[in-house]
């Protein structure tokens, strides 16, 4: 059984941050589960774009607000608490947080990933082996 917190996790090196996001990676590919989970921050009044040609993402808001816009249609959906969105069809999107605080999110990453992974200028989390 692997127990661990989300405080001691983002003490460690499984915290990763950018100037628009900090994801503490609670599970890992090296913990052999065949998926990531991670509890990103999405920092206000911010706009990110990804593109996750290398993986498959669930994504479920636990608070903050802000909206999804997908690149190929430009169809926004707005994000509250309460919230899924299924990355299923490695959609590029624009990921914004509104003005008034960050956005906490679960996400969950197929196949997982390793732990350093930032996007590159594309959007995309290379695959780390």
């Amino acid at each position: 059984m692997i127990v661990r917190t989300l405080e001691e996790c983002r003490q460690s090196e499984r915290r990763v941050s950018t100037e628009t996001w900090e994801s503490v990676r609670m599970l890992l590919k090296d913990d052999n589960m065949g998926f990531s989970f991670h509890i990103t921050t999405i920092f206000s009044d911010t706009e990110t774009h990804i593109h996750y040609q290398n993986h498959l993402e669930s994504v479920y808001c636990v608070s903050g607000y802000g909206e999804v816009e997908t690149l190929s249609d430009g169809v926004i959906h707005s994000i509250q608490p309460g919230m899924l969105y299924i990355l299923d069809k490695h959609d590029e999107h624009l990921l914004r947080a509104f003005k008034d605080e960050n956005m906490v999110m679960a996400c969950v990453f197929n196949p997982p990933l390793s732990g350093s992974e930032v996007h590159d200028a594309d959007g995309v989390y290379p695959i780390v082996d």
